[in-house]
C-alpha cells in the first residue's frame, strides 16, 4: 500500500537517530507503512504513550496536561497512518474521546493512500459497561466495534457501531486481533491506552512497536501509573531503538521488537 501523502505541516524535529537532521512528523510518518507488516493472522500493532520524566502516565487523571504541539502532532499523525486505534473504556472514559481523525484534510490523505477516511474505532471491555454518552458514538457514520461479552443497545448511536459478542472465557485480545484481521481485514492496529491494556498486550505477546513521548515536565508523584499496569512478565522484554527525535525539550522514541 502506498503511503498517504505527507503535507508536512506541523511542528519541525530534530532527529538525532538515526541519522542527525531535521523533519516534519508528517514526513517521518508518512513512510511507516506499517500494514505491509502485518501478520498473517493479526493486524501490526503499535502503542503510543506520553509520560513525564519521571515515570507518569498522566497529570491530575489525564494525559494531555504532558503534551506539547510536538507529541499532539505525533500522536494524530499515528492515528493518520493506521487501519484501526484500540482503546478500552477507561481511557475512553476518562479521555471523553470524539472523532478519530477530526481533520479533513487527514482524512482526504488516508482516501488517497487506499485507507477508509476514519480508522476504525476498536473498543474491548470484559465488563460490557461501555460509556455510549461520549462524543465518540454521537459522530454520524463513525465506524465503531465493540468486543465484549454483553449486549449493548445501538440504536439510539450516531455512529456505526457493531457489536462482537464473545464468551468471557474466549474473550482474549488474541481473540479480538485476530477476528480484526479475518473479519475486517485490519493490518494496521494503533493502541492508545491505557496502561492495564499495555499490560495484557504484552501478557499476550502482542506489540509490535512502542511510540514513547517523554515530557519534560515532573509530576513528583501521585497515583498516576505508568505506562504499563498489570503483572509483570515472567522475564524482560528487550526492545530495539528505530528513532530518537527532540521537540523543545520533549524527547520522541520509537522502539521495536528485538
Amino acid at each position: 500500500m502506498t503511503p498517504a501523502p505527507s503535507s508536512g505541516a506541523g511542528p519541525e524535529l530534530r532527529q538525532l537517530l538515526p541519522k542527525p537532521g531535521r523533519i516534519h512528523a508528517g514526513e517521518l510518518l508518512a513512510s511507516l507503512n506499517l500494514a505491509a507488516r502485518a501478520p498473517v493472522d493479526r493486524p501490526y500493532t503499535i502503542v503510543n504513550f506520553v509520560a513525564s520524566a519521571d515515570g507518569r502516565a498522566s497529570f491530575e487523571g489525564r494525559s494531555g496536561g504532558l503534551s506539547n504541539p510536538a507529541d499532539r502532532e505525533m500522536f494524530h499523525g499515528l492515528r493518520e497512518h493506521v487501519d484501526a486505534i484500540l482503546v478500552v473504556t477507561g481511557t475512553l472514559r476518562t479521555e471523553r474521546y470524539g472523532r478519530l481523525v477530526r481533520d479533513p484534510d487527514r482524512r482526504r490523505r488516508r482516501a488517497g493512500s487506499g485507507l477508509r477516511p476514519e480508522p476504525l474505532a476498536c473498543i474491548f471491555s470484559r465488563s460490557g459497561d461501555i460509556p455510549i454518552d461520549i462524543p465518540l458514538f454521537a459522530q454520524d457514520g463513525v465506524p465503531v466495534v465493540v468486543f465484549t461479552p454483553g449486549r449493548l443497545d445501538t440504536s439510539a448511536l450516531a455512529a456505526d457501531v457493531e457489536v462482537v459478542r464473545l464468551d468471557p472465557g474466549e474473550l482474549t485480545l488474541t481473540t479480538m486481533m485476530r477476528r480484526l484481521r479475518s473479519a475486517y481485514d485490519i493490518r494496521s492496529l494503533l493502541c492508545e491506552g491505557g496502561p492495564t491494556v499495555f499490560g495484557a498486550l504484552l501478557q499476550e505477546d502482542l506489540v509490535d512497536e512502542l511510540f514513547l513521548s517523554i515530557a519534560p515536565l515532573l509530576t513528583g508523584g501521585g497515583r498516576a501509573p505508568g505506562i504499563t499496569n498489570g503483572p509483570p512478565l515472567g522475564e524482560l522484554r528487550e526492545l530495539s531503538l528505530v528513532w530518537v527525535l527532540e521537540s523543545d525539550g520533549a524527547l520522541f522514541l520509537r522502539y521495536g521488537r528485538r
